[in-house]
């Protein structure tokens, strides 16, 4: 029997024009295929309706082909497989690991300042943000149906430490193929309490990144993850969700980031720094790809 072709994609977001990171990523995915007679799809993550708009994904399918970037079709849209999402969360839920939250942010922040004017130390995420007090965690069956019954808007938050304890002590870790603090077989261990209780879905979004995304990988026969440094903590809540569903592992490899003026990420507010506005300064691919390859 043949082996099967490892499987790479690139995953933007039609929530604006694409710059010059996502062009690193989607040339490393392109070129990684290319070399080991892999595939290359185009996977368009458009989950947050408010955001996505029909002339972004145009504009990316545009910027890609400029770049000299072919990918397989049909291209997987999010939007198109809510069902998928809602059937991973179910899961989740009779495992018991999932419960429904309504703190605002406003609330959120009243907590974090009131424990720390008490001198308290909050924590914070890998991104800084702090983690979710979890007050509606112990509800009883009763208290939650009421909750999701008040007309309140609500999210499904994953209850982290129960999702763990579920691995049973077995170590949670991922392969590595970019740069990061990994042994010498490139295995790196993961640390999903880090993140705290994370959101899976919202009563108005029906799936968040990190719940999508380890489904759609694992639907479309994804073997290598290629992205950026940004997602690299992230990761370990990807694995955590892979071994809860029974989703496969791919081989993860997280490259450097370009970095605007300011030292910080490039972000689709850098106009500058898009592929359009690069298009139509009268540069060429090719010029593009040694800007960043």
């Amino acid at each position: 029997m043949p082996d099967t072709p490892p499987v790479f994609r690139f995953a933007p977001s039609p929530n604006g024009l694409l710059h010059l990171g996502h062009a690193l990523s989607a040339m490393l995915n392109h070129d990684m295929a290319k070399a080991t007679n892999g595939r290359f799809l185009l996977r368009i993550e458009d989950i947050d309706q408010t955001r996505c708009r029909p002339e972004f994904e145009t504009a990316i399918s545009r910027d890609l082909a400029w770049l000299g970037l072919d990918w397989e079709r049909p291209v997987r849209r999010q939007s198109d497989h809510l069902d998928a999402y809602a059937s991973a969360l179910e899961r989740l839920n009779e495992l018991g690991v999932v419960y429904p939250s309504v703190m605002t942010r406003g609330e959120i922040k009243a907590a974090v300042a009131e424990a720390e004017a008490d001198g308290r130390t909050w924590p914070r995420d890998p991104d800084g943000s702090p983690l979710y007090p979890g007050r509606e965690r112990t509800c009883s069956a009763s208290e939650r149906a009421d909750l999701l019954a008040s007309g309140r808007a609500y999210a499904w938050r994953l209850d982290m430490q129960k999702a763990i304890s579920l691995l049973g002590g077995t170590p949670l870790t991922w392969d590595e193929s970019g740069a990061g603090p990994m042994d010498e077989a490139g295995v790196i261990l993961a640390n999903p309490a880090a993140w705290g209780d994370v959101i899976l879905s919202r009563s108005d979004a029906p799936s968040s990144y990190h719940l999508s995304v380890v489904v759609d990988d694992a639907l479309q026969g994804v073997t290598h993850v290629v992205r950026g440094r940004d997602l690299y903590h992230a990761t370990s809540v990807h694995r955590l969700l892979q071994r809860l569903l029974d989703l496969p592992q791919p081989l993860y490899h997280h490259h450097r980031l370009i970095l605007g003026p300011d030292g910080r990420k490039l972000s689709k507010s850098n106009q500058d720094t898009g592929i359009a506005a690069f298009r139509a300064a009268g540069r060429t691919p090719e010029e593009v790809r040694a800007l960043i390859v």
